[in-house]
């Protein structure tokens, strides 16, 4: 089966599930297009979320580089130095 097939055959289930809760009076909410506005939704929130995680790991990988620069700057100027005393003596 292709997926079209399949997501008629899912949409036609929901339907049927959503008239026969509004024949018992329970609910009318149950229809493929509240579904598709809450799939919509969840869709939009976890899109935020992962924009989130990216933002706070590059972030991260921001500061890591800043430390690891600064170290590498430390590290040549103290090599500089070390040279200088070796130099003198």
């Amino acid at each position: 089966m292709n997926t079209q097939t399949l997501l008629n055959m899912a949409l036609n289930g929901v339907d049927a599930i959503g008239y026969r809760l509004d024949q018992y009076g329970i609910t009318g909410k149950v229809n493929r297009h509240n579904i598709a506005a809450f799939l919509a939704v969840e869709q939009k929130h976890l899109e935020g979320e992962w924009d989130s995680i990216q933002v706070r790991v590059n972030r991260r990988r921001s500061q890591v580089e800043k430390i690891t620069h600064e170290i590498e700057t430390r590290k040549d100027a103290l090599i500089s130095r070390i040279n200088r005393f070796r130099a003198s003596q």
